[in-house]
């Protein structure tokens, strides 16, 4: 593999999430296209963009910032994750899969923050 994004396993963690997130808001109902689910694929798809843009940048500080970006990413969707069972979109299992994948990959993306130096 050439770039170094694709070496790291909290890449390809928030990679298979944000397909994950892709497919699970594709049974919103059709009024949340533009909002909810728009929402939070863009938010689940931010988190692997970010650690990418920040692993080809020119300095740590600047890998750390775009870190920092993902990290913020993941709690948006979490939120959202909250909206869709508050509207009944999801049920409890599905939001507890979900969070609970969040919740290690953002603990992931924090340990993995600290060793930038």
């Amino acid at each position: 593999m050439g770039f170094k994004f694709e070496k790291l396993i909290i890449w390809e963690r928030s990679m298979e999430l944000g397909e994950d997130i892709n497919n699970l808001a594709k049974n919103f109902p059709q009024h949340e296209t533009y909002n909810l689910s728009s929402q939070i694929r863009r938010a689940a798809d931010s988190v692997a963009l970010n650690i990418a843009e920040g692993s080809i940048g020119q300095s740590n500080s600047e890998q750390k910032k775009f870190v920092g970006y993902a990290a913020r990413s993941l709690a948006e969707l979490v939120t959202c994750l909250y909206k869709a069972k508050n509207r009944k979109y999801i049920n409890e299992n599905e939001f507890l899969t979900y969070y609970t994948n969040s919740f290690q990959l953002m603990n992931m993306i924090i340990a993995f923050k600290k060793n930038i130096k």
